[in-house]
């Protein structure tokens, strides 16, 4: 099968205790549109979403200790509007960049007193300490001996910030929004072990693939790429760069 010419975007959901959600600051709203993504009007919304409690509640990021609170999940059932902002399409060598601009963008919306946030196009839900801790992360991360660079602890942080794993699938313990870091995602084979170690191989062969490349990883480790997905090609989740089986 052929790669896939979808080009991905994130789909960031911001929730707010009033309708001034929907009226970024100037200097929000600059920093929204200098790094090319744009607010949906179409969807955001000033009245609350009846469907956001649940939606938060299966996309808690619950590999990470602490990642959300009970006031993180209050925030959600008292939110009174909706904000979507989207990137543009993102080309595969320029996704990493883009993440780390949409954690931006999540830092400031915080700042600005934005109350709960959640990543749509994979589907993960951290509470706000977890993303401001995320965002400064990825800073340190582009800071090098050289200057400013996008480095693979960065793209680590962004795949913790916005992909999700280990999603429960019928064979395989799964991940989802590795494409937003330009990476295939990673199925580990249930008989393998727990979700946790799951987890912690999804990890460390996401880190590989960042460090030393997608093709070199694969055939240290005799992987092969497969361009199955469960995913149509129109929905977010959908990764263009396929997906790598790690059988039993």
């Amino acid at each position: 099968m052929q790669p896939s010419s979808v080009k991905p975007r994130h789909v960031l959901c911001f929730l707010g205790k009033d309708e001034g959600l929907l009226q970024p600051s100037k200097a929000v709203a600059r920093t929204i549109a200098d790094f090319g993504f744009e607010i949906d009007r179409t969807y955001s919304q000033a009245q609350p979403d009846p469907h956001m409690e649940r939606s938060f509640a299966v996309c808690w990021d619950r590999v990470i200790p602490n990642a959300w609170s009970a006031a993180d999940e209050a925030a959600v059932a008292n939110h009174k509007a909706v904000l979507y902002v989207l990137s543009p399409p993102m080309e595969q060598h320029k996704a990493v960049a883009y993440s780390a601009a949409a954690l931006r963008i999540v830092e400031e919306m915080i700042e600005a007193g934005a109350t709960a946030v959640k990543g749509e196009s994979a589907g993960v839900a951290h509470g706000l300490k977890r993303w401001i801790q995320l965002a400064g992360e990825c800073k340190a991360a582009a800071t090098t001996n050289h200057g400013l660079a996008v480095t693979a602890a960065m793209s680590r942080t962004c795949r913790l910030a916005f992909a999700k794993r280990p999603v429960d699938g019928a064979a395989y313990h799964e991940s989802v929004g590795f494409h937003l870091v330009g990476l295939p995602e990673i199925y580990v084979a249930k008989s393998r072990g727990s979700d946790r170690d799951a987890a912690r191989l999804i990890d460390e062969i996401a880190g590989a693939m960042s460090e030393r490349g997608i093709d070199a990883t694969l055939a240290d480790r005799r992987l092969s790429l497969s361009r199955q997905s469960d995913y149509a090609e129109d929905d977010f989740k959908f990764n263009p760069y396929g997906i790598v089986h790690v059988e039993a």
